[in-house]
């Protein structure tokens, strides 16, 4: 299988973002010609430097590049003020100067949170994306985006720094585990449902197929996302009109995300998934979108494996004030009103302010939340 590179253009900031097998090995002579000196500070987490560590340890070392890793803990908790100040702690410890760079190397947590300390480190280093799920491959790697969370909720604090490169190594996902691998099918499927309406019915067909794993189903996968995406970040890199439609499911999903405490009960795939279902049956709610095309969208997201709906934490239902709270706080939000993103149906989605927080909260409790 081929390497494909999907260029995501910004004038003198533009990048590329290469998909294929294989990549992981090639780092070093992919990254060598980015440094000004031969060492690289790789920061990952403890499961995957484990996993895939000696590999790109030995990628970097064949081109006489020396390794300078800061491991941290796994998991979303690490995406927080807490992690942050641990990680410049280690990478002012390797003595790095603004002629350095950065590896994120890990899942969408590592590379939100090596991202925003590169942002800020020394006033801004360079850094690229070697991202290891598939969350992280057609999502949180592209784009520039980075942030850490806070309590009051996901990604509030945080800057759009783009990376130099990013490194989509395909043959890494093999190592995923299957509900990783659905909580990343999540945001590939937002992709064919908030603007592609013929990349959701090749998925309603072959999505059977890029959760087996299936080289050539996940190449594709892969590769009409992150073009999608990288469409849209030339366009609208600071989120100020259209890249807006790719928080889809979003504003549901992080105040589901918050009230469950960003930990392993709820994944933020599975927090997308299910704020997308909702997004789905808002909007027919509101007469926005066809019922039925509400409903095969859901059908969709079923059939994945992923959640729907909001069930309930440790046995007792969310509360609909208490999401609507954390909406509040949702970056899209303005004045306290309530921004969503909406759908017209399948494939076109819009942005929709000051939506009615009764609204929201009548059908919260509609859909199972405790009044």
């Amino acid at each position: 299988m081929t390497i494909r590179a999907v260029p995501v253009g910004l004038g003198a900031r533009a990048y590329e973002v290469l998909i294929g097998p294989g990549l992981i090995d090639q780092a070093g002579a992919r990254i060598a010609p980015l440094l000004k000196r031969s060492r690289l500070a790789v920061v990952s987490d403890e499961t995957v430097w484990g996993l895939h560590g000696a590999r790109l340890s030995a990628a970097l070392a064949a081109e006489g590049i020396t390794v300078l890793p800061v491991v941290l803990p796994p998991g979303e908790q690490t995406k927080s003020f807490e992690g942050l100040a641990r990680l410049s702690d280690g990478l002012l410890e390797l003595g790095l100067d603004r002629g350095d760079l950065i590896a994120a190397f890990g899942g969408g947590v590592i590379g939100d949170l090596a991202g925003f300390a590169a942002a800020i480190f020394k006033r801004g280093i360079d850094f690229v994306q070697i991202p290891t799920t598939l969350l992280a491959q057609v999502d949180s790697s592209v784009g520039g985006k980075t942030a850490i969370d806070t309590p009051r909720g996901k990604n509030l604090i945080g800057a759009f720094h783009q990376p130099r490169l990013v490194l989509a190594d395909l043959e890494v996902l093999g190592t995923l585990s299957d509900r990783e691998l659905r909580a990343g099918y999540a945001e590939v499927l937002k992709y064919g449902l908030l603007g592609d309406r013929d990349f959701f019915d090749w998925l309603e067909t072959n999505g059977g197929q890029v959760l087996a794993r299936t080289p050539a189903a996940l190449a594709h996968a892969v590769g009409r996302s992150v073009e999608m995406k990288a469409e849209v970040v030339a366009e609208d890199e600071t989120e100020q009109g259209r890249r807006a439609l790719l928080n889809l499911g979003h504003t549901f999903g992080h105040a589901l995300e918050a009230e469950s405490g960003y930990g392993a009960a709820l994944l933020h795939g599975e927090a997308v998934a299910a704020g997308m279902a909702l997004a789905f049956r808002f909007s027919a709610r509101q007469g926005l979108c066809p019922a039925d095309e509400a409903a095969r969208a859901t059908t969709a997201i079923a059939q994945a494996g992923l959640p729907t709906g909001m069930g309930a934490m440790n046995g007792v239902p969310f509360a609909a004030d208490r999401l609507i709270e954390h909406m509040r706080q949702d970056k899209k939000a303005e004045a306290g009103r309530l921004t969503f993103v909406l759908t017209e149906g399948l494939g076109r989605a819009l942005v929709v302010k000051d939506v009615d927080a009764g609204e929201v909260r009548a059908f919260l409790v509609e859909e199972g939340a405790s009044a």
